[in-house]
């Protein structure tokens, strides 16, 4: 394949940089603005193959898993881009996709999040002839990449890298590959299997034994619990709570209990707000404190978490709980003559069908939190032309060096 140098012109919403060519954009993983690049070209992909100029905006990465040589991780993407151009960029992916709306606000200064931070991950594993592989992908391929060491996971998970490949390496069944979702929780390690269907007995030994060695609070098989040494706690604001296998947890506890304090200071004063697509309980709980919370979530295992919860802790007010698809059945309107605030936390296709109900309601504050600029911008513009006034949008960065970025959107009116 033959080669040809561009220049980058801009960064791209997956944090690749676009060099503007005769025939279209052309996207190069690590590269950046203003800088001359020799590249192979396949079609609108360019892949990196050395830097004629580099940006003054290059700082060196801080994990040796990162860049464009050979098999690399593809978890983070621009850990190659100094601190105050990457929050810029950050902030310029909420503020663009608003800008596409018609909507323009003050966003605020983006909340960081510290390196070592995060409490939960996917690690791939797949048998090969030359043994088991165990990591994450690399960048836009289905090839794992093993690994050692993270500078963004938490050192309790790093730590236990290698006891987590070997207990992988007992439960390969075939070549397909297998997810181990780890959280790290007040007890250790909460450790969900997913991908294979069923072990052996012998492979149900096995890894139950090596779990107790490793001291693993918990280890499941999709939903089934094969052993569990302590229940799996977490803490949303002082409120201790037992997610289900794979249940949904905020990637940071510090970003947790921050996007908790927007949500309840904005809340503040309110008799009865509606937490939907409410999780374990990550806002429903501390709500609760001063205001009466009725709870919707399609999953049960994670409704009966936060059930569980509200009904063990102390001096809450009172807690309702419904399963409930939100996207098929929303919350109409007329279920919300008695809710003054409404708090909604969707995965990344957003609430829209929700938001068409909220903004025919008299309910007068609205906390929108979301993983996806594009879909919040949506659901934003059906609120304010439902009469809401945005009063703010905090970003909050706990998916550190990826494209990705948390948004807490405040409405009232």
């Amino acid at each position: 394949m033959n080669t040809e140098t561009v220049t980058i012109s801009s960064l791209g919403a997956q944090g690749d940089g676009v060099a503007m060519c005769e025939d279209g954009p052309v996207y190069v993983g690590f590269a950046l603005p203003g800088e001359d690049v020799t590249i192979r070209r396949n079609k609108s992909k360019g892949q990196l193959v050395s830097i004629e100029k580099a940006s003054e905006e290059r700082t060196e990465p801080p994990c040796p898993y990162f860049g464009p040589q050979g098999a690399r991780c593809g978890g983070c993407s621009l850990q190659h881009l100094n601190l105050g151009a990457y929050q810029q960029w950050k902030r310029r992916l909420v503020a663009d996709a608003l800008s596409s709306r018609g909507i323009e606000t003050r966003i605020d200064e983006l909340v960081t999040c510290s390196p070592g931070s995060r409490r939960r991950a996917v690690f791939t594993a797949i048998s090969t002839k030359g043994g088991l592989l165990f990591g994450f992908n690399q960048a836009g391929t289905h090839n794992i990449v093993s690994i050692e060491n993270c500078a963004v996971l938490s050192r309790t998970i790093v730590d236990q890298l290698p006891g987590l490949q070997a207990l992988a390496t007992l439960l390969v069944r075939n070549k397909r590959p297998f997810q181990l979702q780890v959280l790290e929780t007040l007890s250790g390690l909460d450790v969900t299997v997913q991908g294979i269907a069923h072990l052996s007995e012998k492979q149900r030994h096995r890894a139950i034994a090596r779990a107790l060695e490793l001291g693993l609070a918990r280890l499941s098989l999709g939903g089934e619990i094969l052993i569990e040494a302590r229940k799996p706690v977490v803490k949303f604001c002082g409120i201790d709570v037992a997610p289900p296998p794979g249940g949904f947890l905020q990637a940071s506890e510090a970003a947790q209990d921050k996007m908790i304090a927007l949500v309840s200071e904005h809340m503040a004063g309110l008799k009865r707000v509606a937490d939907l697509f409410c999780g374990c309980g990550t806002f429903t709980l501390p709500l609760a404190r001063e205001i009466a919370v009725d709870a919707a979530e399609n999953d049960g295992a994670t409704l009966a978490a936060l059930d569980q919860a509200a009904r063990h802790t102390q001096g809450l007010k009172p807690v309702t709980t419904e399963r409930r698809d939100l996207f098929r059945r929303p919350l109409m309107a007329a279920e919300l003559k008695k809710t003054d605030g409404v708090v909604f936390d969707p995965p990344r296709a957003g609430a829209q069908a929700q938001s068409v109900e909220i903004a025919a309601s008299a309910v007068k504050k609205v906390a929108a939190v979301s993983c996806n600029p594009a879909t919040l911008a949506r659901d934003l513009r059906i609120l304010i032309d439902g009469g809401f006034n945005l009063r703010s949008v905090t970003l909050i960065d706990q998916f550190l060096w990826s494209p990705h970025v948390e948004a807490i959107a405040l409405l009232e009116r």
